[in-house]
């Protein structure tokens, strides 16, 4: 029987088989103390979060997905210096803070146009059209820090890098970058994050 191959289906493979990997060893990790630690930790829980949510630019990209791949990390990758320092203090009486902040930033005109940036790879693709394909997974990487900060941050601070909620917000990342209704899915994370500071601090 004669098989269809469908369009994207080898980087749709790759791209979730590789975070199934990255789940499973961010699970199974015990980083140990220290910086060095700390950020090979994070890069394993962002290339479980967050590669699946580059499929559309990997699907229409003719080059070294592995590479692309690569870029992108390692710009989240380089993220975790921003929370290992954070870590170190005791940031519990902020929580209501950095959840109105994180839901008041995703129904912000930024948020909007980084989120379209990520969501158009046509455009992307043609704005970068000479880059090599780390470089291109660099840019991509730096409008998709810009398009979800807010998620990190409550992640980071108010759910101390729980896998529970790092699931939950790579669900988010997911839906808002990849499926239909982003802006509707925008803000409905932002009320419920802005609901979620009322709770911590008046409940």
């Amino acid at each position: 029987m004669r098989t269809i191959d469908l369009p994207g289906g080898h980087a749709a493979t790759a791209l979730f088989g590789a975070a199934a990997v990255a789940w499973i060893a961010v699970v199974a990790y015990e980083p140990p103390m220290g910086v060095l630690g700390f950020l090979l930790g994070w890069t394993l829980m962002m290339a479980a979060m967050m590669l699946p949510s580059i499929l559309p630019l990997a699907v229409l990209h003719r080059g070294n997905d592995a590479l692309l791949a690569a870029g992108y990390l390692a710009t989240w990758g380089a993220t975790g210096l921003v929370p290992w320092e954070l870590m170190e203090n005791d940031l519990s009486p902020a929580l209501p803070v950095v959840l109105a902040a994180a839901g008041v930033y995703e129904l912000t005109p930024l948020k909007h146009a980084c989120l379209r940036r990520c969501r158009n790879p046509v455009g992307f693709l043609i704005r970068h059209a000479r880059s090599n394909p780390f470089t291109l997974g660099v840019r991509h990487g730096l409008s998709c820090i810009g398009c979800c900060v807010g998620l990190m941050a409550v992640l980071v601070l108010a759910a101390s890098m729980s896998l529970a909620w790092a699931a939950v917000i790579a669900g988010v990342v997911f839906v808002q970058k990849v499926l239909p209704l982003p802006e509707t899915t925008t803000r409905v994370t932002g009320a419920a994050f802005i609901f979620a500071a009322f709770a911590a601090a008046y409940g």
